[in-house]
């Protein structure tokens, strides 16, 4: 019986007779024969497979991976992303020398054998036995190029690229199946052709032309002797002859494949003995894979796109449909992001906060009437390492951004306004906000069952400062931002307008799903949303109530095989959100912000605008979500893990006592929207005229009137023009509205304007 080695491996004896069998299989597979017959050679065995008829008649060759260029929506490069960097050349892209080389180290009888070289398998044979090893293979181009389709069908998969490459006979006899086949189907030039495509030359380098830009910042068709010998030697080993990390390996290796090269005559011995004295000349690259590398700090809206393609069905009906296409790659990819305003946008974060402050901030452009990203960046860059984050804070957590969004605070505001103006009411409708009140007993919602303010002690509110007293028509109340005025507004309208409108307008949670029906998520904007989701939410404003839905791919074209083809991609919705009379108020009032209220900092000058400050409780989070005819922005400024309150505290080296949407989101708004509309048109809004009110409508007179303006007990209105807070603050209704602390209010009649709150002489009415 034969000794085993100490190590437990084949003897030299045993290691020869099982090449023999391999080499004897060959030949008969050569010959036509059928592999039952050899069962003697015990093919049956782990790994083998039954019958060499069995297997599939042709070799499904999957296109070859390659690099994906993302392009902004001028055709600039943002940056470069692959699974496997590779760029696919033809043969005579490639040059002379190295198809040379390649030849003369892995298979010098190329062109003059068939599928197995057996005069190379009995070479091999040879080698082996004299070195008491397996020092020699002999597998040829085509076999190679065979296991190399395995490998690229396998993808990142570790146990399909094991399966691809694993030693044994069942997968030798498929190699030589279908080497068989590309033989008879393909010329030796367009094997070649195709190895040199698909072969791994190291550091992250596929194929000879991203292997020559890698090594020496070259194409494929300049390579010199010395370069190509070079590259012709990495394949055999790439981590053992990779030149940057070993370079008297690699010169060695390199000076091998010279020396073979004069043997078989393709060049003399003195080009070779020169050629082996010449420096390695290296001129590396670094791989730039990935939207880390992304210009202009456009990383995160790279991140976007990618998962826009991976989760759009567009791209494909399953999750693994679209990450196949994705990683096979080939892609060009034209986006919306315009070079002016990304460049603006990231200027403005710089120079207002720093990416080693204790909070961050986000901004994101869209244009209205389209739905295009046009800009989108952060404070701190996209990385993994100290003030470098992941997390896109822009948008939601589905593609790539924070679980839940930020709390907007009263950025919220406008929505409650347009969907009460839908509802009717008018743009100078005036509420008592006082500067504190209770929450409303209850507030209809969209279901039978109203919210109910069932806290113990009732759950109050106030505004930001006691100076803030009403009563308030709705101009006023939106440039100071009156908090009581809005959740009375609510309350006259209920929840269910407002949720009909944030559906309208894309508003979800972070999340992704619903705002929730409760008083202070409806008006004070306690949930988080993200500033994609509000940029897009006012774009609608900006383009008079029409929503579109935001998108960030223009066009994607496909290198498959050397055939471009044309992708579907992804397109805006758009649907009106709301009358134009409804969006020309809300544009008009949210004017009026920038003007002379909490917005005046972020103001533009030379261009009409509108916007909308928030900040929300103990200041965690601060916005400014602003917009003009043309181009519509959202910028937040906070913790993404929420625990910091921005008082007395440093941002961007300036110091806050506290932070207000106005004065810190507010300058950045208006620096990134300035560059972004640099040289544009500065179209203007159709601003609408808001009349004041008569005195005696804003509470002081008694009014007794059942007629115009009188309220139902089930609070609807009877009338047009009047009396739908009952006579508490207009002129109908049968209540003594005289005072501004609200009268006589009568619970469960017509004096009260919250449901059940009122309390015989109370000022519950007034508050409310």
């Amino acid at each position: 019986m034969p000794k085993k080695r100490s190590g437990g491996g084949l003897s030299p004896t045993q290691q020869a007779a099982k090449f023999l069998g391999v080499s004897v299989l060959a030949g008969a597979v050569l010959a036509g024969i059928a592999l039952p017959a050899f069962g003697a050679l015990g093919l049956a065995a782990k790994g083998s497979v039954e019958s060499f008829d069995e297997l599939p008649a042709n070799l499904k060759t999957p296109p070859l991976s390659q690099r994906t260029t993302i392009l902004d929506s001028e055709g600039g490069l943002i940056a470069t992303v692959y699974s496997r960097d590779r760029t696919v050349v033809d043969l005579k892209s490639v040059s002379p020398y190295m198809q040379k080389a390649i030849v003369a180290i892995e298979d010098s009888r190329f062109y003059e054998h068939g599928a197995v070289d057996l005069k190379g398998v009995l070479r091999a044979l040879n080698k082996n036995v004299q070195s008491s090893g397996v020092s020699q293979g002999a597998s040829t181009l085509t076999q190679q190029l065979v296991k190399n389709v395995a490998v690229e069908e396998a993808g990142d998969d570790p146990t399909k690229v094991a399966q691809a490459t694993q030693q044994t006979i069942g997968r030798k006899i498929k190699e030589l199946k279908y080497a068989i086949q590309l033989e008879e189907e393909l010329s030796k030039k367009k094997i070649l052709e195709n190895y040199l495509n698909i072969t791994f030359f190291g550091e992250q380098a596929y194929g000879v032309e991203a292997a020559s830009q890698r090594y020496f910042s070259t194409h494929a068709k300049n390579l010199t002797l010395p370069q190509a010998a070079l590259l012709a030697g990495i394949v055999q080993s790439p981590s053992r002859y990779d030149p940057v990390n070993d370079e008297a390996e690699a010169t060695k290796r390199r000076n091998t494949v010279l020396k073979r090269m004069a043997e078989v005559g393709d060049i003399s011995e003195a080009e070779a003995a020169t050629a082996q004295q010449a420096p390695l000349g290296l001129k590396v690259k670094k791989p730039k894979n990935g939207c880390i590398t992304a210009v202009q700090g456009a990383s995160f809206f790279c991140k976007y796109v990618e998962r826009v393609f991976r989760n759009d069905p567009v791209f494909g009906k399953t999750k693994e449909e679209r990450a196949k296409v994705w990683n096979q790659g080939g892609l060009t990819i034209r986006t919306t992001l315009e070079p002016q305003a990304q460049k603006s946008v990231q200027s403005s974060l710089k120079d207002h906060v720093y990416k080693s402050d204790k909070v961050a901030a986000a901004a994101t452009l869209v244009e209205p009437g389209t739905g295009k990203i046009l800009g989108m960046g952060q404070s701190k860059p996209y990385g993994y390492g100290k003030n470098e984050t992941e997390y896109n804070y822009s948008v939601n957590a589905s593609m790539g951004g924070s679980n839940f969004g930020f709390p907007t605070g009263s950025t919220f505001k406008p929505f409650v306004a347009a969907a009460a103006l839908e509802e009717g009411r008018p743009a100078n409708q005036s509420y008592s906000a006082p500067y504190q009140m209770p929450y409303p007993d209850t507030v209809q919602t969209c279901s039978s069952k109203p919210w109910t303010n069932d806290g113990r002690p009732k759950y109050t509110l106030e505004n930001e400062s006691e100076s803030e007293k009403g009563p308030y028509q709705l101009q006023k109340a939106m440039e100071l931002s009156v908090n009581t005025y809005f959740v009375q507004m609510l309350a006259d309208i209920g929840m269910c307008p407002v949720v009909k409108m944030t559906d309208k307008l894309g508003v979800v949670q972070g999340n992704g799903t619903k705002v929730p029906e409760v008083p202070s998520s409806m008006t004070l904007g306690s949930t988080g949303l993200s500033p994609l989701t509000m940029a897009s939410a006012y774009a609608a404003f900006a383009s008079r109530g029409m929503y579109c839905t935001p998108i960030a791919i223009e066009s994607i074209t496909q290198t498959v095989g050397g055939t471009k083809k044309s992708l579907e991609v992804p397109k805006s919705t758009c649907s009106r959100a709301m009358s134009e009379k409804t969006a020309d108020t809300i544009n008009t009032l949210l004017s009026g912000v920038v003007d002379s209220g909490t917005g005046k900092q972020a103001g533009l000058s030379g261009r009409d605008n509108a916007g909308k400050t928030g900040t929300t409780d103990s200041r965690k989070n601060a916005w400014f979500v602003g917009y003009t005819p043309n181009l519509s922005g959202a910028v937040w400024v906070g913790s993404a893990t929420q625990k910091v309150e921005m008082t007395n505290i440093y941002i961007g080296g300036r110091y806050h006592g506290e932070v207000y949407g106005g004065d810190t989101p507010g300058p950045i708004w208006r620096d990134a929207m300035t560059g972004a509309l640099k040289g544009k048109e500065a179209t203007p809004f159709n601003r609408v005229f808001i009349p004041k009110p008569p005195e005696k409508d804003r509470g002081d007179n008694n009014g007794n009137g059942n007629g115009n303006g009188n309220r139902d007990n089930n609070g609807d209105d009877n009338g047009d023009d009047g009396g739908f807070l009952s006579g508490l603050l207009t002129n109908g209704g049968n209540t003594n509205g005289g005072n501004t602390n609200g009268g006589n209010a009568n619970r469960g009649t017509n004096g009260g304007f919250f449901q059940g709150q009122s309390n015989g002489n109370d000022n519950s009415g007034g508050r409310g």
